[in-house]
């Protein structure tokens, strides 16, 4: 019934790497879903569970979303162009949200604020928590930081031993109040929150279908859709119209949900995000996108949520079922390299080991003489520290880094050169001075900051500048819920290496080689996407193809078959992903 999915909102405003000079869930959703249950009845000490787990009383009542030099232009890129308003700001990958949920504390608001502020560099332009106290659920949430949109009187105002949190990234344009999530929405069946981690390839296509029925929507989140789909689906039991929704959607989500007295911990079969469970010492469960969150309110880490899981949280315990046929993993590796803190284990990983690692292989396979090695702060740090150990060079801090800059400032009637990156990063003279420098970042997006650190070095008397960065080259765009610029805005995809090299100016240049990458990896590379890198992804982004597809239809009505240009569409997408991972897999050398 289209008036279902009509839902009201509870939310309150507050080339080469290198150049040098179980049982199917048919009772719940009433078809053949797929879905195995299994009750858990003890997870490393949680609460005990028990066989009632499904049981749900009568009356029952997400973020945003190389190349030859004689290759083809991507034939999809006009469909993901981004406005960019600050460059600086702009040239650099972006993780779009961090999550939390919180069950069974009476402090579960406070719990989950500091949480999120563990998080906080998952996202930095809002936030919000939605608690339960058992019969109603309240919302709050705001534009800005964790600490400037909570105060100790709000917090009081969220009472319940239940919560779920968010933080977000937007891109550019995006930063509206009533996008920030938990979102919190009433339907028949009661009051729902969700928080959602990752970006849903199909929401466009999802959207039309849901508003050519009825639905209205109130954001331009794909994390509505979500809600929406739940609202419309048939079925009496949270668990299975959460499982109905999920049928439907495709992408990447990690998802935390709220009712009155449940909290539902969801991943999406590839297990794009992460999303982690822990145990607070009064038996609290918690669940976040990283064991930093963890740490910080003293919960004991437990496990992961697994690829295509369910786990449901209530006065019963714990029980977990599976979405979906199981897919091979699909874990975002530049998690690792960029977005998750080095004090983080993430898929099961240290992510501080593994960006020592990559400083270490970016040493033996791109040495060079030089006399310091310092890092672009913060994420290239501990890359920084592998490459200093590995080559036998001394490790300084050659930059150092402002941590209250905005993404506003207010820059003098006289124009400074490289102003947005001298707010950010200042140079260190008597580390730089007369010396060969290695410095050592993630990544290199555009490369329009990476030129203007070079010259921010070769200023402050740096002799040669090397620069070396812990990840192989970009050439390829995000649809899993990272923002990332459209392909032909990726300096990697557009340029060679010795070309990347002599557009930022530094005396020689390396990346970590892909295949390293994977070998460091070993028999879990598999599990790992690098689409960014390789091209190759696992889901498609089926509403860019469709999109295609009507462009071209619009272009050549009268002589375009539609159903051969969807053919050619992905023909042309497969030699583009094919040209750009032969690209990705030159041998390193030197140029």
């Amino acid at each position: 019934m289209a008036a279902d999915s009509i839902l009201c909102s509870y939310s309150k405003v507050t080339g080469s790497t290198y150049a040098a000079p179980s049982a199917a869930c048919s009772k719940l959703s009433g078809k053949k879903s797929g879905v195995s249950f299994t009750t858990i009845s003890c997870i490393n000490e949680a609460p005990k569970a028990t066989s009632q787990a499904l049981k749900i009383p009568s009356g029952y009542s997400s973020c945003n979303s190389g190349r030859d030099e004689d290759a083809v232009s991507n034939p999809i890129a006009p469909f993901i162009q981004r406005q960019s308003t600050h460059a600086d700001e702009e040239d650099a990958l972006r993780e779009e949200c961090g999550v939390v949920g919180v069950y069974g504390s009476p402090e579960a608001s406070r719990l989950c604020y500091l949480a999120l502020h563990a998080l906080q560099h998952r996202g930095q332009e809002g936030a919000g928590i939605v608690t339960s106290d058992g019969s109603m659920l309240q919302s709050e949430v705001g534009l800005g930081l964790v600490s400037e949109v909570f105060n100790n009187t709000k917090l009081a105002k969220l009472a319940g031993k239940s919560a779920i949190g968010h933080v977000r990234y937007a891109t550019a344009g995006a930063s509206v109040v009533g996008n920030v999530q938990p979102f919190l929405r009433s339907y028949r069946f009661g009051s729902l929150g969700v928080a959602h981690n990752g970006n849903l390839v199909n929401y466009k296509h999802l959207r039309a279908q849901l508003e050519d029925s009825g639905s209205i929507f109130n954001t331009s989140s794909d994390t509505e859709v979500i809600l929406h789909l739940i609202a419309k689906s048939k079925e009496e039991h949270l668990l299975a119209r959460i499982i109905y929704a999920c049928e439907q959607i495709e992408g990447a989500y990690s998802l935390v949900f709220l009712s009155e007295n449940k909290l539902v911990a969801v991943r999406d079969p590839y297990g794009f995000r992460p999303l982690v469970m822990g145990r607070c010492s009064n038996g609290a469960i918690v669940f976040a996108s990283e064991t930093c969150a963890l740490d910080l309110i003293e919960a004991e880490y437990l496990r992961e949520v697994n690829p295509g899981e369910i786990v449901v949280v209530d006065s019963d315990g714990i029980s977990s079922s599976y979405l979906l046929s199981q897919r091979q993993r699909q874990a975002c590796i530049f998690e690792h390299i960029y977005f998750s803190l080095p004090n983080s284990v993430v898929f099961g990983r240290s992510v501080y080991q593994s960006r020592y690692t990559y400083g270490e292989i970016l040493a033996e396979v791109a040495p060079v003489e030089c006399d310091v090695v310092i890092a672009v702060p913060d994420s290239g740090v501990v890359a920084a520290l592998g490459y200093a150990a590995k080559a036998q060079v001394p490790f300084q801090q050659g930059l150092i880094r402002s941590h209250y800059v905005g993404r506003t400032f207010i820059e003098p009637s006289q124009r400074i050169r490289d102003f947005g990156v001298k707010l950010k990063l200042a140079p260190v003279k008597d580390v730089l001075e007369g010396k060969r420098v290695v410095v050592v970042d993630d990544s290199i997006v555009r490369g329009t900051t990476s030129s203007k650190i070079v010259r921010l070095l070769k200023a402050a008397g740096a002799a040669e500048v090397h620069m070396r960065i812990a990840s192989p080259p970009i050439i390829g765009s995000c649809f899993y819920g990272v923002d990332t610029p459209s392909t032909e805005e990726l300096i990697s995809f557009k340029m060679s290496v010795e070309q990347t090299r002599q557009f930022i100016g530094a005396d020689s240049l390396a990346f970590l080689p892909l295949e390293r990458l994977r070998g460091m990896l070993g028999s879990d590379a598999p599990t790992f996407c690098d689409a960014c890198f390789s091209g190759s992804y696992a889901v498609p982004p089926t509403d860019l193809l469709k999109e295609k597809e009507e462009h071209l239809s619009e272009v050549h009505p009268s002589t375009l078959d539609v159903s051969a240009s969807k053919e050619a569409l992905f023909e042309s997408m497969d030699d583009l992903f094919q040209k750009s991972t032969d690209k990705s897999r030159e041998p390193a050398g030197i140029s």
